[in-house]
């Protein structure tokens, strides 16, 4: 499942970076950092991302997650950060989901 969460969040941070004339000079892969310093995407960026993202999972996996909520702006370590720290944080919750 995990490279499944990979995938969508690679192509939906591709999709925004193009849309925003967002030049990325290298490949986009699990370190990639996607916000903060030296992040691909302003906060603006972010919340399209966060958009996109829950209405891919719903459509992929039939689950409806919340991403940006209380939970995931507490955290010392932004799920937000990376590419793969989103990749986590998605696949836990998405757990999460399922054992409720």
């Amino acid at each position: 499942m995990e490279e499944s969460i990979l995938d969508i969040i690679l192509k939906s941070l591709k999709e925004i970076t193009e849309f925003s004339n967002n030049n990325v000079s290298c490949e986009l892969d699990q370190d990639s950092v996607i916000f903060g310093t030296g992040g691909l995407l302003d906060s603006m960026g972010l919340v399209t991302l966060i958009t996109d993202l829950e209405e891919k999972l719903e459509d992929e996996f039939g689950v409806s997650l919340i991403l940006a909520d209380e939970r995931a702006m507490s955290q010392k370590k932004s799920p937000f950060r990376t590419v793969s720290s989103l990749v986590q944080y998605i696949n836990t919750l998405m757990q999460e989901e399922k054992t409720e």
